[in-house]
């Protein structure tokens, strides 16, 4: 008799097996199973990041692209590329870099 007094104390909605049934198996899906709540989050929020990076990387292939038609097309983009980034100089030509602090302190940490 004592468990009559105990299942009657139950809400007749969770005694229906069909009912208590899908609650469990939603509890499964949304905890215990691989595919979890939890983990879903985490996989989106990789997504998006990643998503975030191809955009970012799509537009920098635009640019590299771009910059890299004006050098085959141009020899004075050429010529003008080479002396800003490899610090090529004619022979009858001085060199001076005047650096600001921020390149600096760029220059300090790359050697660091």
């Amino acid at each position: 008799m004592i468990r009559f007094k105990f299942i009657d104390k139950i809400p007749t909605v969770f005694r229906n097996k069909y009912l208590l049934t899908i609650i469990i198996f939603l509890v499964w899906l949304l905890l215990f199973d691989s595919n979890n709540l939890i983990a879903r989050y985490k996989e989106m929020r990789e997504l998006h990041k990643l998503k975030t990076e191809k955009e970012y990387y799509i537009k920098r292939i635009e640019v590299d692209r771009q910059k890299l038609y004006e050098l085959k097309t141009d020899n004075h983009n050429l010529e003008k590329f080479a002396r800003e980034q490899y610090h090529m100089k004619k022979p009858d030509e001085d060199l001076y870099i005047i650096l600001t602090p921020q390149e600096d302190r760029r220059i300090t940490r790359k050697n660091n």
